[in-house]
């Protein structure tokens, strides 16, 4: 197993390999290293058999990208090669760049929207008068169908609940406001039974 240090400024590529024999085996690590020599001579590599990835570190982005146009996707001892850009790369910058526009929405705020954004106005509450006129007929005791049952479908039936004093032709909550509402029932406290002190021998 192969495990080199790198450099913060080198340029890696990443293997997604499912050939087991690649982690065994030196002389077939020997072919596929020689596969990235090709395009860097001092190309470094790291073997993560657990995950089956292999890191690959060049010295410069062109290398990195020649590599992966090249390589991505071929054959290696009859099995597919994938190659993923480890980090993003651009050309003549060593360093990372920050994240495209689009990704900065998931940072929480985010920096900023993007270019030509607006805020969008809320639309105006829309009331169905129809539906209004319907809830205030209903009275108590009363059940009203609002869907009727089809083959494969239940009906919906609403029943309104009578009224608390079981008087179904009472009137309008806007006519008991002149009116004395009549007490609320007290709770009655269950008592305490008497305590009776023991003599314990």
């Amino acid at each position: 197993m192969h495990i080199k240090t790198t450099k913060c400024n080198r340029f890696c590529l990443v293997a997604s390999v499912t050939n087991r024999e690649l982690f065994h085996h030196s002389e077939v690590q020997a072919g596929f290293e020689a596969l990235f020599r090709s395009f860097d001579s001092e190309v470094q590599f790291q073997y993560f058999k657990s995950f089956r990835r292999i890191r690959i570190s060049f010295r410069d982005a062109l290398a990195a990208a020649e590599a992966r146009l090249r390589l991505h996707k071929t054959d290696f001892n009859g099995k597919e090669m994938r190659l993923y850009f480890a980090q993003s790369v651009h050309i003549g910058s060593p360093r990372l760049e920050p994240p495209k526009p689009e990704k900065q929405f998931l940072i929480s705020p985010p920096a900023s929207p993007p270019v030509g954004w607006e805020q969008s106005q809320d639309a105006t509450p829309v009331i169905n008068y129809d539906l209004l006129c319907a809830i205030s007929k209903l009275g108590p005791g009363g059940k009203y169908e609002l869907h009727t049952a089809t083959p494969t479908t239940p009906s919906v039936v609403v029943h309104v609940c009578d009224d608390d004093r079981g008087d179904s032709s009472a009137p309008d909550d806007s006519d008991q406001d002149d009116k004395p509402r009549p007490p609320r029932p007290k709770i009655i406290q269950t008592r305490r039974p008497d305590y009776t002190p023991r003599v314990e021998q």
